[in-house]
């Protein structure tokens, strides 16, 4: 047991003597969504926690779909990964609120919110996948509003 932590403590101190982390781990994914089913960050890693973000509604009268709406907020979340030296390659958690849409009956898009997802997730150019969990909410705090997603980054 003592030669197991030596080798452990031993095996830590090189990785921070050289700079070199271990990676973050993704359980691969088989359905159609981009989401992994598991995601572990390394011990030693920083993790940073965005808050909630709300869709930018120009209109009210026309507040957009889930699919716009969803652009929308993944579109400030990057900026705020950015403003922390991050990317939606970093993303190893989030956790989306949706409201039903009255254009579709009060049932929430949830085809609209993967569409936009998968522009940002699983893609060739950033392959990562986050943990994702969503939740169907009564409504959320601004008046239109159809979607909010909130982050958590690790590296």
């Amino acid at each position: 047991m003592i030669r197991k932590l030596a080798f452990a403590l031993l095996l830590a101190a090189s990785f921070i003597a050289t700079g070199v982390r271990a990676e973050i781990r993704r359980a691969p994914s088989s359905g159609p969504i981009a989401i992994s089913p598991a995601v572990t960050a390394p011990p030693g890693s920083t993790l940073v926690f965005l808050s909630g973000a709300l869709p930018t509604i120009a209109d009210k009268a026309a507040p957009g779909d889930t699919a716009t709406q969803s652009r929308s907020v993944l579109s400030k979340l990057e900026a705020a990964l950015k403003a922390e030296g991050l990317g939606f390659g970093d993303v190893v958690k989030a956790t989306v609120f949706l409201v039903g849409d009255p254009a579709k009956g009060g049932e929430i898009d949830f085809a609209g919110l993967n569409a936009a997802w998968s522009e940002a997730f699983g893609t060739t150019a950033q392959p990562n996948k986050p943990a994702r969990s969503t939740v169907k909410v009564a409504g959320l705090v601004a008046p239109g509003a159809l979607v909010e997603i909130e982050f958590i980054a690790a590296h």
